[in-house]
């Protein structure tokens, strides 16, 4: 069953919300919340890959933070997971993911693949090290956690017009929060990167990833 409202955000930038409900009756696992930008298609290669029991709500419009937030309000699984629209799930993602949140309350993100050339394993190997060693997992690792957690952390920061998801996770590490690897990983774009530019996008992740590491002492 799909369901489509619109939910006011701030008055000038409304969310709408499309919720895609599993055929099952029972509470849904896992919501996947959807972010998309205003006029951008449904991925409709990310929405074939994920199981009929999860409950799946795309948030059109807003803010990235506010639409998300939105989206958590509607739903109604018992952990949240962000997954970006340009996202391709690896074929033991999902397995993953249901073995990772039987380990107990934490922020779990995955490990990322983009596509792209040399330049791009490179930027593996820094996100490997930025998520894995300094426990600073960015929004495009797909975060999940539990309605529990979510609501403990307050959600995504509104307040702030980029960069919500470094603010969850600096959240997280305050409160004590576990943030822990699934064990899988996943494919994004190199799009930013091609349109930004390799050196400017890294240089302005280094500065992230500095900062967020300075903030976590």
């Amino acid at each position: 069953m799909i369901d489509v409202i619109n939910a006011p955000a701030r008055m000038e930038h409304p969310v709408e919300l499309e919720r895609c409900q599993p055929s099952a009756r029972k509470e849904p696992a896992v919501s996947v919340i959807i972010p998309l930008a205003t006029g951008e298609v449904r991925p409709v290669w990310l929405l074939e890959s994920l199981p009929q029991d999860f409950e799946i709500i795309l948030a059109r419009g807003g803010t990235r933070a506010s639409s998300m937030n939105r989206a958590a309000e509607m739903a109604s699984g018992r952990h949240f997971w962000f997954v970006h629209a340009d996202t391709i799930l690896s074929s033991d993602a999902v397995e993953a993911l249901q073995a990772c949140l039987k380990n107990g309350e934490a922020l779990s993100y995955f490990d990322l693949r983009f596509d792209g050339g040399f330049l791009m394993r490179l930027t593996e190997l820094g996100v490997h090290f930025r998520s894995r060693c300094l426990g600073i997992p960015f929004g495009d690792q797909a975060l999940c956690l539990s309605r529990q957690a979510f609501t403990r952390l307050g959600g995504y920061d509104e307040r702030t017009p980029t960069g919500e998801d470094h603010l969850l996770v600096r959240k997280a590490h305050r409160l004590g929060l576990p943030v822990r690897p699934v064990g899988a990983t996943i494919q994004t774009s190199a799009r930013k990167y091609a349109q930004n530019g390799w050196f400017r996008t890294t240089w302005h992740h280094l500065r992230l990833t500095v900062s967020q590491a300075l903030l976590h002492r």
